[in-house]
């Protein structure tokens, strides 16, 4: 099996096609000859994990150079391809009933970053420019919708704009799906507009209570979603953040999303 093979499997290709858009005609001829955009999606799954530069790329033997994957890669980004290739992907899930709704958790993690859109000053590394990134996963760890702000955000104000987040999904039966049956969150989302918030919407809510319940009670169910966040940053272009634009950043974040759905696909 060739490394293009390996990067992007068929079943992920197959997906995959469903959302690219289509190379552009040239009716004149002539220019250089156009990667597939199999190799280049392989060459950016690359980059994604295993962390290299796009200068560093054509040492892969990939076939498409470092400028090339990233042009691609910013064209992809603005027709909103990977938030697409997401989609699909949870809709594959959703009729096989491997999405657990019952219980959904929502967490974040900080990371170091150079300066640029949605980044600030981290209070917990000594006031370092850093991004955080923040999480909702269903009951067995599946990402269902990622957002990215800067470290100084408190993690309180992503809980609103990540349960919007979350794209309605095909369901086994019925309607297609968004609101998870309960969200479970620490203490640093123990806020009476945000209790209400979900109650409004009859998403039933399990946050734990400052100053009067120990963190570990909820860590037995939220272990999941800190498991999810150690795969994203498992992928070595997440460790830290390099990319000054902050769509490019979360583009990454969102290219790492189906990859962790995707294996649970093949399972």
């Amino acid at each position: 099996m060739g490394i293009v093979e390996r990067l992007v499997p068929d079943e992920l290709w197959q997906l995959f096609q469903h959302v690219v858009p289509e190379a552009p005609s040239r009716p004149q001829g002539g220019g250089r000859r156009r990667y597939g955009d199999c190799e280049v999606l392989a060459a950016i799954v690359f980059v994604e994990t295993s962390g290299c530069t796009w200068q560093q790329l054509s040492a892969a033997s990939l076939g498409p150079s470092g400028a090339t994957a990233h042009r691609r890669f910013t064209e992809w980004t603005k027709a909103r391809v990977w938030a697409k290739l997401h989609r699909v992907v949870l809709d594959e899930l959703g009729p096989r009933a491997d999405l657990d709704w019952s219980r959904c958790a929502i967490d974040s993690v900080n990371m170091r970053a150079l300066k640029g859109d949605l980044t600030g000053p981290n209070p917990v590394d000594r006031g370092k420019y850093g991004s955080k990134i923040h999480l909702i996963t269903e009951r067995i760890g599946l990402p269902l919708s990622v957002g990215v702000s800067g470290a100084n955000v408190h993690d309180s104000q992503a809980l609103i704009p990540l349960v919007k987040g979350i794209p309605p999904i095909r369901s086994r039966r019925g309607p297609r799906r968004r609101k998870p049956g309960k969200l479970r969150a620490d203490k640093g989302y123990d806020y009476r507009h945000l209790r209400q918030w979900l109650a409004q919407r009859a998403i039933r809510h399990r946050i734990a209570l400052k100053g009067i319940e120990p963190s570990q009670r909820l860590a037995r169910h939220r272990w999941t979603a800190d498991r999810t966040m150690a795969r994203l940053t498992g992928c070595r272009r997440l460790h830290r953040r390099y990319e000054r634009k902050a769509d490019h950043f979360l583009a990454f974040t969102s290219i790492a999303r189906p990859l962790i759905r995707y294996r649970r696909l093949t399972k």
